[in-house]
């Protein structure tokens, strides 16, 4: 999806794929298979770059700052990706900026969880404060034994646990926003993502019945946390709108995110386009949506062997929807698509996206 935004500015990409079937080493002809995790890789693959991006937060804290010394422009820098990368450094830095976050504490043990769950009550959520994506890392435990094994199993790493109160929330929102090395910033509407076992299903652009109040302040949020950790490029804020008004911010996106796919087809410039201006310092594009609502469904994975074969179907009996296939082998669960309607009318939006994506699934049988 960078690619076709590079496309029409004219921007050659370079990239470092795991593998060589992945999706994007599927669009973009410079490409070289390596383990980002191996510095001499990386200094390889960036030579003779402008500038080096990412489309998740695991490389190396400690290797960014190698390609620095270098001379290697990397956008966002270590010193603002850390807090996408560490689940407590971002709680940490977060709290000491006065965001508003769930409550929560480091913990090694299972009396500590317990001793925090009788400040609060139980249930509460533990996460891996490193390398959980999707609902992987994060449990909801009701009990010490629960706890117990969970950490067990964890007592190897040298990582500490985050635990944190759950939420008791109305539904989650996400605020996206770019900004450039110069400072200039864009923020898109407010959405509202709907999760399911961990997993974003349905977007809604903007989020349905948001305030003018709430929605600015969701905002406000995410273009000073970009400002005070010195965010280049994307930035995605999941929060939690609690049901008595509340904003928390739940989790950090340093890229493109899932939340913002919907930019693709119906704001004026798309989410991929703003992080690649950003990036290369170029002036921001509006982010404004080309029409009243707009719903983006994910396709996951089931039991429908080639996707192609639903094609016929759903570009027929709806030809204004937008679908977006990635390329992957579908297996269960696994995020393999999407599909994104607009107009006028959100139930009847709603209804094509949810369509479209349920044939696609083979959910439907018509």
């Amino acid at each position: 999806m960078m690619q076709q935004a590079a496309i029409a500015l004219g921007v050659p990409l370079r990239l470092l794929a795991e593998a060589p079937d992945v999706s994007a080493a599927q669009v973009v002809p410079d490409c070289t298979v390596g383990d980002y995790r191996d510095l001499d890789t990386l200094r390889a693959a960036t030579a003779g770059c402008a500038v080096v991006t990412f489309d998740h937060e695991h490389v190396p804290t400690e290797h960014l700052h190698a390609l620095i010394a270098d001379g290697v422009a990397c956008r966002p820098g270590p010193a603002a990706l850390v807090h996408a990368q560490d689940k407590a450094v971002m709680r940490q830095r977060l709290a000491a900026i006065g965001i508003p976050c769930p409550r929560y504490r480091l913990v090694t043990g299972v009396a500590e969880v317990t001793h925090f769950a009788a400040e609060g009550g139980w249930p509460v959520v533990l996460k891996a404060t490193r390398g959980g994506y999707d609902g992987k890392g994060v449990w909801v435990v009701s009990s010490p034994e629960q706890a117990r094994r969970v950490l067990e199993p964890q007592s190897g790493s040298p990582s500490q646990l985050l635990v944190e109160e759950r939420v008791t929330f109305r539904r989650e929102l996400a605020a996206l926003v770019a900004r450039s090395p110069s400072g200039q910033c864009a923020a898109y509407p407010v959405v509202e993502s709907v999760q399911r076992d961990g997993v974003c299903h349905e977007v809604v652009a903007p989020a349905p019945g948001l305030s003018a109040h709430t929605s600015a302040a969701a905002q406000h949020i995410a273009l000073r946390i970009a400002a005070e950790l010195d965010v280049t490029g994307l930035l995605a804020v999941e929060l939690f709108e609690t049901v008595d008004g509340r904003l928390l911010v739940n989790e950090l996106a340093m890229r493109p995110h899932n939340t913002g796919h919907w930019t693709i087809d119906t704001a004026v410039t798309s989410q991929f386009e703003n992080h690649l201006r950003a990036v290369l310092d170029l002036p921001l594009g509006s982010p404004r949506p080309r029409a009243p609502w707009t719903v983006m469904v994910n396709v996951l994975g089931a039991q429908v062997g080639d996707l192609y074969d639903g094609l016929p179907h759903v570009f027929a009996h709806d030809p204004a929807l937008r679908v977006h296939l990635y390329g992957k082998e579908v297996r269960p669960g696994r995020k393999v698509g999407h599909v994104t309607a607009y107009g006028v009318d959100l139930v009847e939006v709603r209804a094509r996206a949810r369509h479209g994506a349920a044939w696609l699934r083979g959910d439907l049988d018509e």
